[in-house]
């Protein structure tokens, strides 16, 4: 890129977004491209859709309404907040457990598991050695046996 070269228009229109959700409480796809045209860009839905995903934008219920959190404005939501994100995220999500020695394995949709371990990390379940999410499977890894009891059942009653 040529010194001086103006920023691209993805990059631009990521950084407002950015800077929209941390100021606003945007709620939907539709009103956060309405807030990137009022600054002069041009987006379909389509392309806000692809760049929340490329930020790993978030949707979370403060004050009774949904918004878009970007992962740093996550990162400080407080373990109640993360917990009732879980069980929103389990209500919305069919998810199956089956169990291999000290590894529980979650299950659901394709796309899902990265948002559900992320949600986990930041819940007060606080039992487990560590998570891995990948596209539909997360794995659960426990030190020993009693851990992942306590965890299950408490995972299970966040559960619907």
């Amino acid at each position: 890129m040529a010194a001086g070269a103006p920023v691209s228009g993805k990059r631009l229109r990521q950084q407002a977004i950015l800077e929209i959700v941390a100021r606003t409480p945007v709620g939907n796809q539709a009103e956060l491209a309405e807030l990137l045209r009022e600054r002069g860009l041009t987006v379909t839905q389509a392309t806000v859709s692809r760049d929340i995903a490329d930020l790993s934008l978030v949707k979370v219920t403060r004050g009774g309404r949904p918004r878009y959190l970007s992962p740093d404005d996550l990162a400080s939501t407080p373990g109640q907040e993360a917990d009732r994100r879980l069980a929103r995220l389990l209500a919305e999500i069919p998810v199956t457990v089956g169990r291999s020695g000290l590894i529980l394995v979650l299950r659901g949709p394709a796309g899902s598991a990265q948002a559900l371990a992320q949600a986990i990390d930041r819940s007060t379940l606080q039992e487990q050695e560590g998570t891995l999410g990948g596209d539909d499977t997360i794995l659960v890894l426990f030190a020993d046996q009693a851990r992942l009891e306590r965890w299950l059942d408490r995972f299970q009653r966040l559960q619907p």
